[in-house]
Parts: structure tokens; sequence; C-alpha cells
């Protein structure tokens, strides 16, 4: 299974000014760039923060949210699937399951998480002409 990790960063290297901030600043491209791949992909891996700044799920993909609690989640099968499984168990019940690829798209804790696991196949990063300043990096936890 191929695992891609997508995301947009500014020239400092942030993904977001805090762990609620929408992704609303990136460009037109980076937008059809993350709907056109995660569509075609299907899965969609991202942490429970990451998936709340979501107004609602996105169509056509099932949602894999990394929580420490997924027992006081809703999951909605097939679409929003709540886990506190390791990045390995994720990869072998979505091949399980016949997918052959999935965008992880973070947050910073998730991104290191399955990049320390070894999963990560690909990184594609749109770099926005922003400075931040202050933020969240693309890797949390990542020596």
């Amino acid at each position: 299974m191929k695992i891609m990790l997508l995301a947009a960063v500014t020239l400092d290297g942030k993904i977001a000014r805090n762990e609620l901030h929408f992704v609303d600043w990136t460009s037109k491209e980076d937008k059809k760039l993350f709907f056109d791949t995660s569509k075609r992909a299907g899965v969609l891996i991202l942490g429970n923060n990451t998936y709340k700044t979501l107004p609602v799920p996105l169509p056509g993909r099932l949602h894999i949210v990394l929580t420490r609690t997924p027992q006081e989640k809703e999951s909605m099968p097939g679409a929003v699937e709540y886990t506190d499984g390791s990045p390995g168990e994720i990869v072998a019940d979505l091949e399980a399951r016949g997918y052959t690829e999935a965008v992880l798209t973070g947050g910073a804790q998730i991104n290191a998480l399955f990049l320390k696991s070894g999963l990560v196949d690909e990184v594609w990063l749109t770099v926005e002409p922003l400075l931040f300043g202050v933020g969240i990096d693309l890797f949390r936890g990542v020596e």
C-alpha cells in the first residue's frame, strides 16, 4: 500500500497557525491537488484535531481519524472511522479492505508517527509564499 504525505507548508515550515486553524490559506492549485489526490486514493488518514478543522467529511473518501479515545467518538462506517491503532495496524486493515493507497494529511504528530514507522512512501509538499512566524511544524516529535 502506498502512503502519500500531502501537505501545504509556509516558507517557514508551518502547516497551521494553531491546532484549530482551517487550511483556508493555501492556493487554489494546492486545494485542487488535495481534492484530486485524496479522491483518487479514496482514503484520508488524519489526526482528530485536523479532522475537527473540516466543516464536513469530504465525500467519496474514507476518513481514518486517529484519536486516543475512539470509544468516545461516533464513527460512520465507510465515511469516518475513529481508531487508536498503530500506523502498521491501520495500513494492514486498509490493505485487507482492498485499498492500495492513502493520503496522510496531518497533523504534525500523525505525520511523525507514520514517518517513524517507515510507512510514508511519498511526500508531496506545496510551499506557499507566506510566513506564519509561529505555529505547527510539519512534524512533531521527530529528532
